[in-house]
């Protein structure tokens, strides 16, 4: 099974720090993921205020939903970060942190990390959302 996704980084962009201004894919069938929240199986918010085990949480629950559609995460076209904080020390935190993770392929594609002032439960400070090109 082959997926075709090319990986560009303009010359006439700005370097990055690992992802990709440009996924192309061609024709083929995508996966949209939900914003994977730091929940455990049961619905629990997994560490209330600790971005790393939240991360950790994240980052299981995107790969369990990514092996749901047979994918991995080097099929990820696309990602957004969300994160609780406007502190760039936090964020480029976070930014490592899931780029040392097993779902840190996910992340050398087109991707967006996000400060933001509230996500939907208490305590919740990471969410993220994820696009795939399923193989073929």
């Amino acid at each position: 099974m082959s997926t075709d996704i090319t990986r560009i980084n303009p010359d006439d962009l700005h370097p990055t720090p690992g992802y990709h201004h440009i996924a192309v894919v061609e024709a083929g069938r995508t996966a949209f993921l939900s914003g994977q929240c730091p929940l455990d199986r049961s619905g629990a918010l997994v560490g209330p205020g600790d971005l790393d085990a939240q991360i950790d949480q994240v980052a299981a629950n995107a790969l369990a939903a990514l092996g749901a559609v047979n994918a991995r995460p080097e099929h990820v076209v696309r990602s957004v970060i969300y994160v609780v904080s406007a502190d760039r020390a936090v964020l480029g935190a976070a930014w490592a942190r899931l780029t040392r993770s097993d779902l840190a392929p996910a992340f050398t594609t087109a991707s967006t990390l996000l400060g933001v002032a509230q996500l939907g439960f208490p305590g919740q400070l990471v969410e993220v959302e994820l696009t795939a090109a399923l193989p073929t």
